[in-house]
């Protein structure tokens, strides 16, 4: 994974990063996690307005896509009001087919310096309470459980209740080192 690439998605790149998406849904209904994500929920459209408004980052290893990401700078739906701390992962995706083991970390990790060089200290994420197994995912990639938010809306169907995550990473800190 030492060729990784990571840039900026732009309109250039929804169908890929909608593809993503309904890939990992796929993956995940394929080991019995069905209350996540749902093939075909998200569109295009959704990624277009996460494009504007935020930053949708992929990462890429040759002419191939291995992954991508949100990344946000509030949440209010899942953290309420904030100082300007932290920044929000969103759906962190790897291309199953395309990407090597540990390219989930990777990504995480590039997450976590991209908020590390604006100067906010904290990155955070939520992940719905009854995922297991990706909940634990965070804890051994270093988050503490911080919170619990009941209700939180959906872009698409009923809200869900979802585990509040964070881990410090500051500037100067190891915790955020370069991928």
């Amino acid at each position: 994974m030492n060729d990784v690439r990571f840039r900026l998605a732009d309109d250039t790149d929804l169908a890929t990063l909608v593809r993503l998406r309904d890939d990992a849904a796929r993956w995940m209904l394929a080991r019995g996690i069905t209350d996540q994500w749902q093939p075909g929920r998200l569109d295009e459209e959704h990624f277009r307005r996460s494009v504007a408004t935020g930053e949708v980052w992929l990462a890429e290893t040759g002419d191939r896509v291995a992954g991508a990401w949100e990344l946000w700078w509030e949440d209010e739906d899942a953290w309420g009001p904030q100082p300007p701390v932290a920044g929000y992962v969103h759906r962190l995706m790897v291309d199953r087919g395309n990407a090597g083991p540990g390219t989930g970390s990777l990504l995480l990790r590039a997450a976590e310096h991209r908020v590390a060089a604006t100067g906010r200290t904290l990155v955070r994420l939520d992940c719905l309470s009854g995922n297991t197994r990706l909940n634990a995912y965070y804890l051994d990639a270093g988050y503490r459980v911080v919170g619990h938010k009941e209700g939180k809306p959906q872009p698409v169907g009923a809200p869900k209740s979802f585990t509040l995550l964070e881990k410090a990473c500051g500037r100067t800190t190891a915790a955020c080192p370069l991928p």
